[in-house]
């Protein structure tokens, strides 16, 4: 596994790894050199959008699950038993944002560790926030 660090990544990032090509091939590409971590909420979240995301799009929703399922076997599942002492702190820092998002910014603090995500609630919490669009600067200096 990785000795160049750990990335935090949110739902809606495995719902680009499913649906999308680029955010797949950066975790494929970089998974030797970076730990991508996962709040285990953000499964259960992730698959309650799945299904009628791939409806939508006329896709294979048993195909899009299946990524899905690798990717939790793939990526470094975090369990609220970790993140859950930070809670406090992390509720406090995104209050007056989505407060249902604590678990990924309690998730950082934990592994002191930047996050992956397209969701603005998490900038200006304190914790480095890289988008999809930049973040390949952020795995390649690993």
């Amino acid at each position: 596994m990785s000795s160049g660090g750990r990335l935090a990544l949110d739902a809606n990032i495995l719902l680009r790894a499913v649906f999308g090509v680029r955010v797949l091939h950066l975790v494929k590409r970089y998974e030797d050199h970076v730990v991508f971590c996962v709040p285990d909420i953000c499964f259960d979240e992730a698959r309650k959008h799945v299904l009628p995301i791939a409806l939508r799009r006329g896709m294979n929703p048993a195909r899009s699950l299946g990524i899905l399922d690798d990717l939790e076997r793939t990526l470094e599942v975090v369990d609220r038993s970790l993140y859950e002492d930070h809670r406090a702190e992390a509720r406090a820092r995104i209050e007056r944002r989505d407060l249902n998002d604590w678990p990924i910014l309690a998730t950082t603090l934990l592994l002191d560790c930047p996050l992956w995500t397209e969701d603005r609630d998490f900038f200006g919490t304190g914790v480095a926030t890289w988008t999809t669009d930049n973040i390949e600067l952020y795995l390649r200096a690993r």
